[in-house]
């Protein structure tokens, strides 16, 4: 599951299955529509991103590379790129993506490196075995009310003192803490997906619901043809 432009031991939080079962399927089955024509998009990170961007992903690395030993996981991992750039930096990681055709093409271009279908708000993953959670541009199909069981699935498997960075659109300057949208067609295929812009203070508030603590919010201005802000948050899990 992942958007950049419009078992388990699972703790009591976790929620279950059946409740995102709907929203969970129209988001596998749209990105399984697009995965190509998305995937040449968007498959040229770092180098198609802003230099804001590069940084503080250059900087969740560290964070993560100087706490602990254990992977990080790229949630909503798409076509690799992103995942491809943390190992590039020296970070043990794997993707992790709802859509089993974005997976089997990131596989094809990365194949030195994991890829895995799943979900975020269920991660087929025991307590505390990961170093850090990048998630760019996932979060936003997550609907507002599950926000926080999803965000204790993230303190669930982090390790104590571990990372999560956010980045999202974020919404128009002038509008509240939300907005949503829901797009029928994208790349020329039919879909069923819903949109979340949400401020970095509402995320930050959701990841503070479910016992993340925040380390730093950032909001950067729309560039190019961008047509949202960017928001990006980035919390630990107390040690």
């Amino acid at each position: 599951m992942t958007a950049e432009n419009p078992q388990t031991s699972h703790s009591p939080q976790s929620p279950a299955p059946a409740e995102y079962a709907d929203f969970l399927a129209a988001t596998r089955t749209s990105y399984d529509a697009i995965a190509p024509a998305y995937a040449e998009a968007f498959s040229d990170w770092p180098a198609d991103s802003h230099p804001l961007d590069r940084s503080l992903v250059a900087a969740f690395a560290d964070l993560a590379r100087d706490h602990s030993p254990a992977p990080v996981a790229d949630l909503g991992s798409g076509p690799g790129s992103v995942t491809a750039h943390l190992h590039a930096l020296g970070i043990p990681v794997f993707g992790v993506d709802l859509s089993p055709r974005m997976v089997a093409l990131a596989r094809d271009a990365h194949p030195d490196l994991r890829f895995h279908v799943g979900s975020m708000t269920s991660l087929d993953l025991p307590d505390e075995t990961l170093g850090g959670i990048l998630a760019l541009y996932s979060i936003i199909h997550i609907p507002t009310e599950h926000l926080a069981a999803t965000f204790a699935e993230f303190r669930r498997v982090l390790v104590p003192g571990g990372h999560v960075l956010l980045g999202f659109q974020s919404g128009r300057p002038d509008d509240h803490d939300e907005e949503h949208l829901h797009l029928a067609e994208r790349f020329g295929h039919e879909i069923s997906l819903d949109y979340y812009w949400r401020s970095p203070e509402a995320v930050a508030a959701h990841l503070g619901k479910a016992g993340l603590r925040l380390q730093a919010r950032v909001q950067r201005e729309p560039v190019g043809e961008e047509k949202y802000a960017r928001g990006f948050v980035l919390a630990r899990k107390q040690p």
